[in-house]
Order: C-alpha cells, then structure tokens, then sequence
C-alpha cells in the first residue's frame, strides 16, 4: 500500500532542515492523496511511536489565518518530532470534511456570529464530517497499530480505537489563542470537547 518514500527538509519557524520522510500510498478507497510524514524513523521503532493526524487547512497551514489554530498545531507538531520522532498523518478533508468552498461560506456565517459548529449547521452538514479509517489503513501499512496520538480531540480517539488501532497515550497539544480565533477555540472545547484548558 505505500507507493514512495522520500526524504524533504522542512522549515518551522527558527528551525531549518528539519529531515523527514513524505509517503504516498496506493489503494485508498477515496482516492485522496493523504500523505504520511515520519521523522526519525519512527515507524521502524520497536515503540509506540507519536503520531498526529492532521487535517488539511489551507487558510491555517498555508496562509495563516487568524480563524484558527491548525497551523499553530502543525508546527508545534513538526518541532517536536525533530526532537522525538514521529509520524503526522497528513489528511486531505478540509474543513472538518465538508471541503475548502463550502467552509469559506462557513467563514462568512462565522464573520456573522455563527461558532464553526452553528456555520456548518446552517450548511446542511454535520458538526464533524471526516472520515480516519483510511488514517488507519496508512498506520497498518506502515506496520504501526499502537501509539502516542498526539490530539485534544475525542472523536479521533474513539474513531481510531474502534478501528483497532491502540492508543497507548493521549498527547494533548497547546491551545494557541491568538486575535481572530478565541470563539473558534471555545466552541471547539464546549460543542467538540476538545481537551486543552485556556490561560
């Protein structure tokens, strides 16, 4: 199932070079080109490894927006697998699943007073549309069936779990309050239960 494996530095902030291999893989029922990005090698250790998956955020990973904290989340991630290894799962479903058009509509019912839970809502879709099965076909392939989920979010526990992945360690990452996006921060701990706790 893994199609190529090849080594790209990476640059987070001050940090420069950053090795780690990017994956793609064959076979995915959805056809998305999810990729998994493993530092230190850390699908070849005899531990559970760190593993986060991440949902694609064009707005947050690539531009920065201010609305939410995913960029934040990618690098803090990153930093610290340089450090201790580790595998991000790197999932092509934005905007919770209901994909990059529909969650700029969402961005204008958010600009109106809408949480992310209620734009969504008034979209016809449901709080959390994405799908981790294909997470843990990729965590199969790779030999990997129990790690250190790096996440403040239940539903991947539960989802990855029932999926027959081990979870041996719940890693929770900061929440990165900033201007724009402490209503998006909020309804993620109130409406998705998110497990971080404000300053």
């Amino acid at each position: 199932m893994v199609n190529v494996r090849a080594r790209v530095p990476f640059k987070v902030g001050t940090k420069s070079h950053i090795p780690a291999d990017i994956l793609s893989f064959d076979g995915l029922a959805s056809g998305k080109e999810h990729v998994a990005l493993i530092f230190r090698d850390a699908d070849k250790q005899q531990t559970s490894p760190l593993v986060r998956m991440h949902s694609e955020c064009l707005t947050g990973d690539v531009f920065h927006s201010s609305r939410c904290d995913c960029g934040e989340q990618l690098d803090e991630t990153i930093e610290r697998m340089a450090e201790e290894g580790g595998i991000i799962l790197y999932l092509r479903q934005e905007g919770r699943g209901i994909g990059l058009y529909n969650k700029i509509d969402a961005y204008l019912l958010q600009s109106q007073g809408m949480n992310t839970y209620e734009a969504n809502n008034h979209l016809g879709f449901g709080d959390d549309l994405r799908d981790f099965s294909e997470a843990a076909q990729m965590l199969k392939a790779l030999d990997v069936e129990s790690i250190r989920l790096i996440t403040n979010n239940p539903k991947k526990i539960q989802d990855l779990e029932a999926l027959g992945i081990s979870i041996e360690e719940v890693v929770g990452t900061k929440a990165h309050l900033k201007e724009g996006n402490e209503n998006y921060l909020r309804a993620k701990a109130s409406r998705g239960k998110h497990r971080f706790h404000f300053d």
